[in-house]
């Protein structure tokens, strides 16, 4: 006699399940209730062979004490053979830990019923989605087992199923399979490894928006063709790689068995090449082109979401590098982004928990090498990654708007301890230059704030001085503008910060409350030696200082780091500078001491 069971598998469905009212449930309670009424063994026996259902009545130990018809014609043996059989092996009841338990606990009568699903091998060849139940009885330790075809029902749910998974434009694996499947090849890769291109068309909305949603989806459809052929081309030897529309024009392609990255970029190559090619689409022809990030690592520790996002960051690496490329996953860039991020997401509550330190570096006059002021410098005392200068971590505060605390911070800090430097040393005080964003005036009240922090530390309005950058001052216009103004009229000094690395637009400076220029370090760089020297620096700096002092402004030379810088610069006639060769950025009281020795 052939094996009923066709062995359980990935695709058996098998499942311990309690029904709602089957054919089979409403059969067992048709014969219990003749049992109860007292009908006759006879008539009981009669029904039971020839019922349509195949059926058994099993002993404890779960054998056969009788079967009939339909079951022998299920089984492809006359039903007396099947006496003493043991059941769980004519129905596959013994394979499945989980089923054979509750298998035992439904003959010992522990329980009322036990139902489970199996896919069964008919006598005549084909298979069939069975739904077996097991249901005690009160005849001494019986129990009647039937079996009923439920193939339609299962067809029809693997049909709604495949409708569920699959994308309707394209057909497709939609997101919920493919995420399905990557869990899959996590917990079973072949080599350990598994791979990812994470595919987004470059330029597709513009297909949607001028041609319309049915070339779209038309264009979707051809893309989707030409990605198959790239699978089918790339996994010939492991089976193919499974493609899938994860949603608008992003695809997926799922290397479940990964080889390694070479395989991946391969593989990503070969779909830039075959999405370049031209689409010929109802009259209209077509050029896309696609932006991919690409995956590739062991199965071993990743999750599905792991795997994703690392998808996702590369997919945006490559939309950012210029787009129409592929872009390999990289660890050392991802953690430079995760830093930046976990930067971002703590700024404003380390301001609140003064994580903040201000350092002040000194600038010099030229003609006297006298102490004139200080630009105020932030650090951020950060408890994990260590002292962060302002390049770290300013443009994420100005992205994010925690620029407007931080300023305020820094501004008020910065002018306490000007007040206390003019209180507690005799002599010419020293001005405090603090750096001014400009999203500070757009998001705050920048005018307010100084005049109240001026009030309150008692400092001047004329030993402030507020830097902008170049750009940001020459494009001033309307509140920025306004703003530069009532500062100027309060007494504040106004400063253009990097002067001649912006826009450039000189003519700006006469219409701008402007005292001071603060020449960017790249004009000053060729002035280290004697030697080598650029004759095109010293006449743009000249030309710069020359026209900045006509216009009554001064000028501050930044990153003088030699004696030779020096020198060359007060001969042109800069004003004041700063940089290495005087001094670092250094602590509040180290300023202190060098007042201390300018007393002397």
């Amino acid at each position: 006699m052939n094996g009923p069971l066709e062995g359980p598998g990935k695709d058996s469905g098998e499942a311990l399940v309690t029904q709602p009212q089957t054919i089979t449930e409403s059969s067992h309670k048709r014969w219990r209730r003749r049992a109860h009424h007292g009908h006759s063994e006879s008539d009981f026996r009669a029904a039971f062979h020839a019922a349509q259902l195949p059926m058994a009545i099993v002993d404890p130990n779960g054998r056969v004490l009788t079967a009939n018809r339909a079951l022998g014609t299920l089984l492809g043996a006359e039903p007396h053979r099947l006496t003493a059989r043991p059941i769980a092996e004519l129905a596959g009841l013994g394979l499945d830990g989980r089923v054979r338990s509750a298998y035992h606990e439904a003959l010992q009568g522990r329980t009322d019923r036990m139902s489970c699903t199996r896919r069964l091998k008919h006598a005549d060849g084909h298979t069939l989605w069975a739904e077996i139940t097991v249901t005690p009885t009160s005849r001494g330790g019986e129990a009647l087992l039937s079996i009923a075809d439920i193939s339609e029902r299962r067809d029809l749910q693997e049909r709604l199923r495949h409708l569920q998974m699959h994308d309707p434009v394209t057909r497709l694996p939609n997101r919920t399979l493919f995420f399905e499947r990557l869990a899959g090849a996590l917990a079973d890769s072949a080599t350990g490894r598994t791979g990812l291109c994470y595919i987004d068309l470059d330029g597709f909305k513009a297909v949607n928006d001028t041609l319309g949603h049915r070339i779209g989806d038309s264009l979707l459809d051809a893309v989707a063709q030409r990605l198959t052929q790239c699978a089918e081309a790339g996994g010939e030897e492991c089976g193919g790689h499974l493609v899938a529309r994860l949603g608008g024009d992003e695809f997926a392609l799922l290397v479940e068995s990964s080889t390694g990255t070479e395989q991946l970029t391969q593989l990503a190559q070969s779909v830039l090449a075959a999405l370049q090619r031209p689409f010929d689409l109802a009259g209209q022809r077509l050029a896309v082109s696609a932006s991919i990030g690409v995956v590739e690592r062991e199965t071993a520790g990743t999750t599905p979401t792991e795997l994703m996002q690392a998808a996702d960051t590369t997919l945006y690496w490559a939309k950012a590098d210029g787009k129409a490329r592929w872009t390999l996953f990289d660890p050392e860039r991802n953690a430079h982004r995760m830093t930046r991020q976990a930067l971002s997401s703590t700024l404003r509550r380390a301001v609140e928990r003064g994580e903040f330190v201000l350092e002040y570096q000194p600038i010099v006059g030229f003609a006297d090498d006298m102490l004139r002021g200080v630009e105020a410098l932030v650090r951020w005392r950060h408890p994990q990654f260590g002292t962060l200068g302002p390049d770290r971590f300013i443009g994420l505060a100005e992205e994010n708007g925690a620029i407007v605390p931080l300023g305020r911070w820094v501004l008020e800090e910065s002018c306490r301890q000007a007040r206390r430097w003019m209180r507690e040393h005799p002599g010419p005080p020293l001005y405090v230059s603090v750096n001014v964003a400009v999203r500070q005036v757009w998001d705050s009240d920048l005018v307010q704030d100084v005049a109240d922090i001026l009030e309150e530390t008692g400092l001047p309005a004329g030993l402030l001085q507020l830097e902008l950058t170049e750009s940001a001052v020459m494009g001033s216009a309307g509140r920025p503008l306004q703003a530069l103004q009532a500062l100027s009229e309060m007494g504040v000094r106004i400063a253009i910060d990097d002067f001649g690395t912006g826009y450039s637009n000189l003519a700006y400076l006469s219409r701008l409350p402007v005292r001071a220029l603060k020449l960017d370090g790249t004009f000053v760089r060729g002035f280290r030696t004697a030697r080598h020297q650029n004759p095109a620096d010293e006449t743009i700096v000249t030309a710069l200082v020359q026209l900045a002092h006509k216009l009554g402004l001064t000028v501050t030379a930044e990153c003088v780091e030699g004696p030779a810088q020096a020198e060359r610069l007060r001969r042109i006639g800069c004003d004041t500078g700063q940089g290495w060769h005087y001094a670092k950025p250094m602590e509040a009281d180290r300023i202190a001491e060098l007042l201390l020795r300018v007393a002397v």
